[in-house]
């Protein structure tokens, strides 16, 4: 069915454009598009297995769009060089506890080895994500699912929490929300606040490659630890 890529196009890009004069974030593009486009599959009595294989080509574009975020960091060249050793402590200590409340809650409500490397990976971008649970005997679709929850919740909530707690500069606001809520938060960094933005996807990019190199050193470690008790 010819007409799944178009449409889904179509819904995100008009609800996307009325998230921008409702300004309210949770009313958020991702979410409400998905929203709207389950009932018409329903409607339609197309699987889920159909749609995804009309609307592939969206997922093979996730990987560029990562690297397309490596743009603002081109600005950024100058505050990374005066701020790098500060830059690359908050973000390796985000990248663990990241891994390690998840699993530990995994680990806490009984879950199996197999579902906890699927949460394992759930602050960093889908792409990384998929292929870090894979590797420690996760499900890359229960990955990606986790990758989405984490981020979409970041996208509504995070700007709201940071502001309960006060936390006005940029750059703290930027790299924290990266850190926890991948390209979906840093797509609602970068229209909050461009400079933001490009703080959340230095935060995005670093933490990707942290997770990416620590996990498998750090999730043994953790399933040998919670079996041994």
């Amino acid at each position: 069915m010819i007409w799944m890529l178009p449409l889904t196009v179509l819904v995100f890009l008009v609800i996307r454009k009325i998230s921008f004069k409702i300004k309210n974030p949770l009313f958020n593009p991702l979410v409400i598009s998905v929203i709207v486009l389950i009932p018409i599959l329903l409607i339609t009595q197309t699987s889920y297995i159909e749609y995804v294989k009309n609307v592939e080509i969206i997922n093979e574009l996730l990987p560029y769009s990562v690297v397309a975020l490596a743009y603002p960091l081109y600005e950024l060249i100058p505050q990374i060089k005066a701020r790098w050793k500060s830059i690359m402590i908050i973000t390796f200590t985000a990248s663990i506890a990241s891994m390690v409340t998840g699993v530990c809650i995994a680990f806490w409500l009984g879950s199996s080895n197999e579902i906890a490397a699927s949460i394992l990976p759930k602050s960093v971008t889908t792409a990384i994500a998929v292929t870090i649970a894979e590797s420690q005997g996760g499900v890359p679709s229960i990955a990606a699912l986790c990758v989405i929850l984490v981020g979409t919740l970041g996208g509504i909530f995070a700007h709201q929490l940071l502001n309960w707690a006060k936390i006005k500069t940029a750059s703290a606001r930027g790299l924290s929300i990266g850190a926890v809520s991948h390209a979906v938060g840093t797509a609602r960094c970068i229209e909050v606040d461009y400079n933001e933005g490009s703080y959340s996807s230095l935060s995005l990019v670093l933490c990707g490659i942290m997770t990416s190199l620590t996990a498998p050193f750090l999730f043994p470690i953790m399933v040998f630890i919670f079996n041994w008790f």
